[in-house]
């Protein structure tokens, strides 16, 4: 499949130009339109010509020619660009077609991606050729360029290595490298990934960072490196030390880390008025999050804590747009922009009525038009985990001294195993579990404990996982080996069992990591999920993100890996794994 090279090719722009000048109708007219004019920075009166998928006019006039032309009064509405999400993972536990879908709902029609998942689990030509054929949906997608794999690896060298690298970052709809969680070894003197820095920034590619408690120190070294944002920022003193060595910021609000309110308060505190350089983002959160919404609930937000309303809409559309430099296509309702268009009943109502994505309507009146095509997943090699081994109970044996401590969501320390492991079943007077990391492919496992996840979880087995091994944990030996015997029946998935029982799954049929199904219905089964563990004695904020950092390297102080448990402040394997 040739690329093409720009969006609009010679002729296509021929026929838009024959618009103004009256030889060609527009295929929609919004008329009597209020909208947020982002240059002039104030609420303007027009009509608003598209053709296609583009804004061709914006301001007084009306066409000459409307025989092939919806027209749409808009009085009664405030238009404002669509929302752009700047720091999306779209494979927790939803895809990313299902994501877009429903974000467009909410008013959400371009959304920059993660790639982690593409690059650990397909094939370029295969990731690539996903990458073309997801630009066909209505919202728009672009990606970034991972430097690492957030975690140890196997055979590490092979998918991130420099052809692969300089590879990803000539695709055209990548428009970033990083996020930058391997930033310590960067700055302990990693030439490979200073080199790909370089070489994004060469591309006209921003980077973007991942530096949580950074000092102005490091922040000051990673702005010198080539670094343009980061979203790490958790206090308000922490996105004025960005601001002020020139970082664009997100600010954040997700399941982990709901920032946003505290964040607003405080920078308001400091005398912060000028909102230019911060954007919002989710952060990639799992589905119950977005229940009430994306982008538009941190408008809202933002609105509350006293944000002016069109500086508000700014740090949803035209910032983020200019930060990727993307402006001539995104972020503003002016001529030649891409036609992502939301309609809102008030100034203060971020949430959307209806919805234009690439000039197609996707909501109308309040009702969500058609659904997008299917993608066929297994063209692109994402299909239902069929393991070709056999775990067995003999798999399941856990003599190792050093376990994990999971004292939040996030931080996991080591600690010295002092109970009887030896056992089928563990107590439940203690919060000590089995777990367990097994290869995909089962040719190694990392068997240990795991301390502080929940009291009463007996087998709960997951697929998804930061690499795609399977996680194991549990109280009962029995029930872990019956979960994962049924998370293999279903082709992948989050198994939770109890007493030689199946009490709840969510099948992830989609190579064992994401689901197929709408978002509204995954929301139902993640939300029984939690519900279940925090009868369990689960204590934290997110399972779904306790899985998924088991593995991640770029979190203190211990993690559990391919290469064994990991040591991450000294960077050694304490461990390693064993071969099965």
């Amino acid at each position: 499949m040739v690329e093409q090279r720009y969006r609009w090719k010679s002729e296509q722009l021929r026929e838009q130009m024959s618009i103004i000048d009256g030889k060609r109708s527009p295929t929609k007219l919004l008329t009597n339109a209020t909208y947020l004019h982002s240059y002039l920075h104030q609420w303007k009166k027009g009509n608003i010509w598209i053709y296609q998928d583009r804004i061709i006019y914006a301001g007084e006039r009306l066409p000459n020619d409307l025989g092939q032309c919806e027209v749409i009064d808009c009085s009664g509405y405030y238009l404002v660009p669509g929302y752009i999400e700047p720091h999306a993972h779209p494979f927790q536990l939803y895809n990313p077609q299902t994501l877009a879908e429903y974000a467009a709902k909410f008013g959400t029609t371009t959304i920059i991606n993660d790639n982690l998942f593409l690059a650990l689990q397909l094939s370029k030509k295969k990731a690539f050729s996903f990458l073309r054929d997801i630009e066909s949906l209505p919202v728009t997608m672009y990606w970034w360029c991972r430097f690492d794999g957030q975690t140890e690896l196997e055979k590490e060298e092979e998918r991130f290595s420099y052809a692969t690298i300089k590879e990803w970052l000539k695709q055209k709809s990548v428009v970033q490298g990083g996020e930058l969680t391997g930033w310590p070894r960067l700055l302990a003197g990693d030439d490979v990934m200073l080199h790909w820095i370089q070489e994004a920034k060469q591309m006209k590619k921003q980077i973007e960072g991942h530096f949580p408690s950074a000092s102005e120190k490091t922040l000051t070294k990673m702005m010198l490196i080539g670094a343009d944002c980061d979203h790490e920022a958790m206090t308000g003193k922490e996105v004025y030390n960005r601001l002020l060595h020139g970082y664009t910021v997100s600010l954040r609000y997700s399941s982990i880390r709901p920032d946003l309110p505290a964040l607003l308060e405080e920078i308001k505190e400091l005398g912060i008025e000028q909102y230019d350089r911060l954007i919002f983002t989710t952060d990639g959160s799992p589905p119950s999050f977005y229940e009430q919404g994306l982008i538009d609930q941190m408008i809202r937000i933002a609105i509350e804590k006293g944000v002016p309303i069109i500086d508000a809409y700014h740090m949803a559309t035209v910032n983020v747009a200019r930060h990727y430099q993307m402006e001539h296509l995104h972020g503003s309702i002016t001529t030649g922009r891409v036609a992502n268009i939301n309609f809102l009943r008030a100034q203060d109502d971020p949430t959307p009525v209806s919805v234009l994505a690439k000039g197609h309507w996707v909501k109308r009146d309040g009702v969500c038009e058609e659904p997008f095509s299917v993608i066929d997943w297994e063209s692109y090699g994402m299909t239902p985990l069929r393991l070709i081994w056999q775990l067995s109970l003999d798999d399941l044996q856990f003599s190792m001294p050093l376990g994990l401590h999971m004292q939040n969501s996030v931080i996991m320390r080591p600690y010295s195993i002092s109970i009887d492991t030896s056992h089928d079943e563990l107590s439940t007077a203690h919060d000590e579990s089995f777990l367990m990391l097994v290869d995909r492919n089962g040719k190694w496992r990392v068997n240990t404990v795991v301390k502080g996840f929940a009291t009463h979880v007996k087998g709960l087995v997951s697929s998804y996982s930061n690499t795609g091994d399977i996680l194991l944990i549990g109280k009962s030996k029995r029930d872990m080996f019956l979960a994962f015997q049924r998370m293999n029946e279903i082709g992948g998935g989050i198994v939770l069992a109890e007493n030689g029982t199946i009490i709840h799954e969510i099948p992830l049929p989609l190579s064992g990591m994401m689901s197929k199904k709408k978002m509204e219905e995954l929301i139902d089964e993640e939300k029984e999920l939690t519900k279940l563990l925090k009868e369990r004695g689960y204590r934290f904020a997110d399972p779904i993100y306790s899985l998924l950092f088991f593995q991640s390297t770029h979190l203190p102080y211990i993690r559990i890996t391919q290469k064994g448990i990991y040591d991450v402040m000294n960077k050694t394997i304490l461990f390693p794994s064993i071969m099965r």
